[in-house]
């Protein structure tokens, strides 16, 4: 009988709650303003019949800060383009940011993207080509604005917009 028992009560139905226990929702706060590293390249060209150094430098600007729609600050990025001559005399020089290029970029790169960078890509012709990417620091790998700009024998710019997605294998070896 104490068993019957025993069995009785091992197979009386236990009362479900109605509550719903789930994990409450934290949103993550903003670390300090994140930043790309800084980066270099230097690349040797043959150019109009004459060597050419070309130099490309990226340095995260503390005072540039974007911030993205989570409230995450990031440091945009000043790029140095230099482009001397064999007797190292200079026939380019300027640093970009982002604002040299708001011409060509809408919102939302315009406010919240930042300098990812500048790539030699090639001599073509009369012109060194290179590609430049503005992008959301957040997803600069998936989310950005593909330029082109060229500077001609004379030191002259020129920049236009692009849709060329073969830039994005160009920069991947730069690692954005």
């Amino acid at each position: 009988m104490v068993a019957g028992l025993m069995m009785a009560g091992a197979c009386k139905e236990k009362k479900q709650s109605d509550d719903i226990i789930a994990a409450s929702y934290v949103p993550q706060q903003p670390q300090a303003p994140i930043a790309l590293p800084a980066d270099s390249q230097t690349v040797e060209v043959k150019w109009m019949g004459k060597p050419y150094v070309v130099r490309i430098v990226r340095t995260p600007i503390d005072s540039l800060l974007v911030t993205d729609d989570s409230g995450q600050e990031y440091f945009d990025n000043a790029v140095r383009l230099s482009v001397k001559r064999q007797d190292g005399s200079a026939l380019f020089s300027k640093t970009f940011t982002k604002y040299a290029f708001s011409s060509y970029v809408q919102n939302p790169f315009r406010q919240k993207g930042v300098l990812g960078g500048i790539q030699f890509n090639e001599v073509s012709g009369q012109n060194l080509k290179f590609s430049v990417v503005i992008g959301l620091p957040d997803a600069l790998d998936d989310v950005y604005v593909p330029l082109e700009m060229s500077i001609d024998g004379q030191g002259g710019l020129g920049i236009r917009q692009t849709d060329d997605m073969n830039l994005r294998e160009d920069l991947d070896a730069e690692e954005l």
